[in-house]
């Protein structure tokens, strides 16, 4: 039961009925009518900018046009208030009875309240796609929270979703990784190595060197590289992505689709997905129909020239066409595709699986990508697919309040797996997102496990806790059939809910639907956390309300009427938090330990 829908319906309603009547003129557009919460709760329940906005085109004046429109609201016995305020916006205050449905709901649906049928097609979403070289780091970990995160959010707002990893398993770095798991094949058999710059010198590859021992004892030094490097290269890939597999496992993520980069070109050996003949030279062809791929020659870039600019004829991409700021090189001077080449078969790929939006979750540093792959999506399906890029930034972890120093297993950075162990798969993820993002996160370990209210995962999930507490209390103090989710949603007497830390609650349970459907509109999964720790701050405050006030006890044996309502709304608002928190990938606990 989303109200903000609702009344936005009788908004547009009440608009229909003006232009019968003559005061407005027909086919105006209505596309900017919005109903949202005010600014100030003080000044009602509902605000609509319609007047506002329709204003100019209806050739009104906005605060005539809104007392019109104000007059036609009054006569909805659901709206006790209407009243123009400013240069046209409406202000409506509700009858408790919407909320009081908006309550029974809630108790009705469960953690399914508020979740959605939003319009669109099938959403793939690409998340980590760490390359297969070494252990996660924590800012994978960032970008895979969120992109699993957002996927949940999708999908509880309607939409079907693919979640998928794109496995870099060709090109130059994974030729290092062999290398590198080579020297550490050596080292098991008894040899001193030492590691030359440019390899991996992470401990993570001594497991993997060890492991090639024991399958191939001392053949591969018998081989020549051109021998043993496919062969290294494939078991050493394989390796890294068991382990990655295993990361994700511990932090509650997964992945429907594991895309193998060197099935693109029609190479075998690559792990799920990408089956077939060479993608890229099809997509070349694709584009050469369309009159999408020319031979020319690029300007200089502004600046200091980048080492792979070339001053030469190159078989270039249309992409300004789409809205890009320079043609784009699909093939090296060696006659080799461009890694822009083959990304673009790989989108090229998911929208001819059935994918009309695309998502990629990537790092701040990838900035200089987004452009030419929208225009590239925009190209390969005929305007019919969408590419939204979000870019993660950096995270930066700390230890009360100084800079953790590096894993020494990893060499060279944290591991994900490290955080994992210290502080949990909860506070990871709630904290990840609980900034947008594209804003630069402070990660501290000492103050996520904190028990109080500066941690907002604790203070959240404490407050699904006493959802649980309460109950608890209710069963020691009352007969069992005053608290049962069938009792309360057959007989609880809400016209007693009439403090206003209980309409806050009411307000902010009913306001949980808007919030899922917004939040998934924009792609932004920050929302639900930001609105789960609002809505367990309104639980807990009034909690401690009754601690002073005993008339305000939650649960209070000798007024059964106002116990039955409280209880009705606690367990309400707790399905709304478990709800956010499954979104969220969070648990969302019994009682705290």
């Amino acid at each position: 039961m989303n109200i903000f829908a609702l009344f936005e319906t009788r908004v547009r309603e009440a608009l229909e009925s003006l232009t019968r009547s003559g005061l407005l003129p027909e086919g105006l557009d209505l596309s900017r009518v919005v109903v949202e919460p005010p600014r100030d709760p003080s000044h009602g329940d509902l605000a609509t900018n319609a007047a506002l906005v329709l204003a100019k085109e209806a050739r009104q004046n906005p605060k005539a046009l809104g007392e019109a429109l104000a007059g036609e609201l009054r006569a909805d016995p659901r709206i006790v208030e209407a009243s123009v305020a400013g240069p046209g916006f409406i202000n409506l205050r509700l009858s408790p009875d919407v909320y009081h449905a908006v309550i029974r709901a809630a108790l009705r649906e469960g953690e399914a309240f508020g979740r959605g049928k939003m319009p669109g097609g099938p959403v793939n979403i690409e998340y980590v796609s760490a390359n297969p070289t070494g252990p996660m780091h924590v800012g994978h970990g960032r970008g895979a929270v969120f992109g699993d995160a957002l996927a949940n959010l999708l999908a509880a707002a309607g939409r079907p979703v693919t979640r998928e990893y794109y496995i870099n398993d060709a090109g130059a770095q994974v030729d290092v990784l062999a290398r590198s798991a080579f020297l550490r094949y050596r080292e098991a058999l008894g040899e001193t190595i030492t590691i030359p710059e440019g390899l991996y010198p992470g401990d993570y590859l001594k497991p993997v060197g060890a492991k090639l021992a024991d399958i191939h004892g001392r053949a591969l030094l018998d081989k020549t590289e051109q021998e043993w490097l496919p062969l290294v290269r494939r078991f050493a890939i394989d390796a890294m992505m068991d382990t990655i597999r295993e990361d994700l496992a511990a932090i509650g993520i997964r992945h429907d689709v594991f895309f193998s980069e060197a099935t693109l070109q029609g190479e075998n050996g690559g792990q799920g997905g990408g089956q077939g003949g060479n993608r890229v030279a099809e997509l070349l062809s694709a584009l050469r129909e369309k009159g999408l791929v020319y031979e020319g020659r690029l300007p200089p870039p502004k600046g200091q020239l980048p080492e792979d600019w070339e001053d030469r004829e190159q078989t270039l991409f249309r992409s300004t066409q789409f809205g890009d700021d320079v043609d784009r090189p699909l093939l090296k001077s060696d006659g080799s595709y461009t890694y822009f080449a083959s990304d673009i078969a790989y989108h090229r790929d998911k929208w001819l699986r059935g994918a009309n939006e695309l998502i990629d979750v990537l790092g701040a540093d990838h900035g200089g990508y987004v452009k030419r792959m929208q225009a590239a999506v925009k190209a390969v399906s005929d305007g019919q697919a969408r590419l939204d890029v979000k870019l993660c930034q950096l995270v930066r972890l700390l230890r009360a309040g100084e800079p953790v120093k590096m894993s020494k297993r990893a060499g060279e950075f944290v591991t994900l797996r490290d955080v994992i162990d210290e502080v949990g798969r909860d506070a990871i993820r709630f904290m990840m997102l609980y900034r947008k993002n594209d804003a630069t996160l402070d990660f501290d370990l000492a103050k996520v496990v904190e028990q109080s209210k500066d941690n907002p995962v604790f203070y959240v999930q404490y407050g699904h806790a006493r959802r649980f507490s309460v109950l608890r209390q209710a069963r020691e103090a009352l007969p069992a059939e005053d608290f049962s989710r069938e009792a309360l949603l057959a007989d609880a007497d809400l016209s007693s809910l009439t403090d206003p830390g209980e309409i806050e609650m009411m307000r902010l349970i009913a306001q949980y639907p808007r919030v899922l459907e917004s939040a998934a509109a924009a792609h932004e999964p920050h929302r639900i956390a930001f609105y789960l720790y609002e809505t367990a701050s309104s639980l807990h405050s009034f909690w401690n309300k009754g601690k002073d006030l005993p008339q305000l006890r939650i649960v209070n044996p000798t007024d059964r009427k106002s116990t039955r309502a409280r209880l009705a709304l606690v367990e309400a608002l707790g399905g709304v938090l478990a709800s956010g928190l499954a979104v969220l990938g969070v648990s969302a606990p019994d009682e705290m330990r």
